[in-house]
This record gives C-alpha cells, sequence and structure tokens, in this order.
C-alpha cells in the first residue's frame, strides 16, 4: 500500500514477546483447552498477541499472513516462551482460493475448526480526495473483501461438518468517521454490518459472528503514521493513553470462548472512550482544525 507520508524511523511500541507470553490473564490456563483456533495477520500486532493468548489458554493455533518471516517470528516467540507450536501459512486473503486451501489444511491437520480471529488489514494515512484507485482497493480488498472469504469459508466447512463455530473481526471505531483513514472505515463499516447480517443468517447453523473494535493501541503498525501524528493518539481518548494489545486479545477470548456463548452479532469496543471524547489526525492534525492553545 503506498501513500504520499513520509515516515520516520520505526519506534518500538507496544509489549515484548516476553511479555505477551507472562503478563496475568483474566482467564484460567485451561479455558480452550482441545479447542482450535485461526488468527489472520497472526505475524505481528494485536493477531501476534492473540495467537499468544490463546495459546497460553491451551487452543491449537494457526496463524496466517503474507509475510512468512513474521509468521516465523510469532512461531519461534511462542516456541520459546511458553513451550508451544503453531501451525503457520503464508499467504494473502485477498485471494478466495488461497483462503480455501487454507481452511482444508486445517481441516486435514486438526479435524476441525472453533474459532476464527479475522485480524489481518492494514491502511494508511491520506486525505480521501487524494486516494488512487489502486490505493483504494488495497485497503478495500483486505479490511474488507479478505475478511468476508475467511468467514464464508469457515461457515461453509462449520456447516458441512455440522459444528459450532464463533468468529471474531477485528475492526475499528467508525461511528464519528475516521479521517484521514476514510478507506478503512468504508472497510471496517462494511465488516461491522455484514457481520451483523450473517449472525441472523448463520444462528441455525450454531455459528456466532461479533466484532471487536479498538481505540489507540500500541503496536508496531503505528510506525506507518508520521511519528508526531502517532505520539499525539494519546489525545485520542478521555484516559489519555495507548491500550495494549491484551487489552485487545483478551477481548477476543471473552467473545470467542463460553463466556461469549449468548453474544452474536455485536460490536465490543474497546477503545478508552474515544467513541465518546477525543480524535484522531493519522497524518497530523490539519490547520483548519487547529485549536488555539493546543
Amino acid at each position: 500500500m503506498t501513500n504520499s507520508v513520509l515516515r520516520d524511523p520505526p519506534k518500538q511500541w507496544g509489549l515484548t514477546e516476553a511479555e505477551l507470553a507472562s503478563r496475568p490473564l483474566a482467564y484460567r490456563a485451561d479455558l480452550l483447552a482441545g479447542q482450535v483456533c485461526l488468527v489472520s495477520g497472526g505475524g505481528s500486532g494485536i493477531g501476534r498477541a492473540t495467537a499468544y493468548v490463546l495459546a497460553r489458554l491451551g487452543a491449537e493455533v494457526v496463524v496466517c499472513s503474507r509475510s512468512a518471516d513474521k509468521l516465523a517470528a510469532t512461531a519461534a516467540g511462542i516456541e520459546q516462551h511458553l513451550g508451544r507450536s503453531v501451525m503457520t501459512r503464508a499467504m494473502t486473503i485477498r485471494d478466495p482460493e488461497q483462503v480455501a486451501r487454507l481452511f482444508d489444511e486445517v481441516w486435514e491437520r486438526y479435524g476441525r475448526l472453533d474459532v476464527l480471529v479475522n485480524s489481518a488489514g492494514g491502511q494508511f494515512p491520506q486525505a480521501a480526495i487524494d486516494f488512487t484507485v489502486k490505493g483504494w482497493h488495497a485497503v478495500i480488498d483486505t479490511n474488507l473483501n479478505g475478511t468476508w472469504y475467511m468467514m464464508q469459508q469457515a461457515a461453509r466447512l462449520w456447516r458441512e461438518h455440522e459444528r459450532p463455530g464463533s468468529i471474531v473481526n477485528i475492526v475499528a471505531v467508525v461511528n464519528r468517521g475516521m479521517p484521514q483513514v476514510a478507506h478503512t472505515a468504508a472497510a471496517r463499516a462494511g465488516v461491522i454490518y455484514l457481520s451483523k447480517s450473517v449472525s441472523i443468517e448463520w444462528a441455525p447453523l450454531n455459528i456466532r459472528v461479533n466484532c471487536l473494535a479498538p481505540g489507540s493501541i500500541g503496536t508496531e503498525g503505528l510506525n506507518v503514521y508520521p511519528r508526531e501524528a502517532a505520539e499525539a493518539f494519546v489525545f485520542s481518548n478521555p484516559m489519555k493513553r495507548l491500550g495494549d494489545v491484551l487489552d485487545i486479545a483478551q477481548g477476543v477470548v471473552y467473545l470467542a470462548a463460553p463466556t461469549g456463548k449468548f453474544i452474536t452479532g455485536e460490536v465490543l469496543t474497546v477503545d478508552g472512550g474515544r467513541q465518546n471524547w477525543g480524535e484522531d489526525w493519522p497524518a497530523g492534525i490539519p490547520d483548519y482544525f487547529r485549536v488555539s492553545g493546543r
């Protein structure tokens, strides 16, 4: 994905692998024992943290991403810190044929799938008026279309094998708009209302579908934004701080595990109050919106 914003050198944001493996969790250690969980975007950020937490809770974990190197790092970290092995597949969720092969491999290896977490996605900061067709499609194809391909393939296999399932889609807080990342606002809003729609259609199949909307979270994904803008994200919520990836990963567990057995078609917002107060300017606040004294 290309953009016209110059990037600062990468900064270490968020939790280390050792912290992902050792920070206290709210759940008992065997909560997900015997279950199989697939996490897209599992090579970094929220997806990687979710893979760690699911493995810590006893699940068999599968992670996919476009980057084989990032997947290998996630797998090596989980092996080193938790003594658990994970299945990895480098692929793109934009391609429905690759998605279908991934699910077939998971079913062939484990004979089941219990939870799908769609965490893959990405965007770049830019004024919407300057989006190219290529840039628009790059975000929509991953954040909306790719998420749908994963959801549909999971549901088809659950229907075929007459098994229940749970889907958790990582989206965004879109209810007040997302200036400078309007492409991802469109895609994530699409996923939210797609999820609400199929949660009804798929209820007879015993498939639950929910979304989790993070606010500003400390991950390496912040490096896609100008440093000054990224560091200002602490002002995006009334708590005036960034959330961490375990805030999100534990929310995923709440929705996916038996704790969420009566929840479907819902959006769990974990944003420090951003939806009520605060603002994000991923490319930096425009002069028009600057207030004297800020």
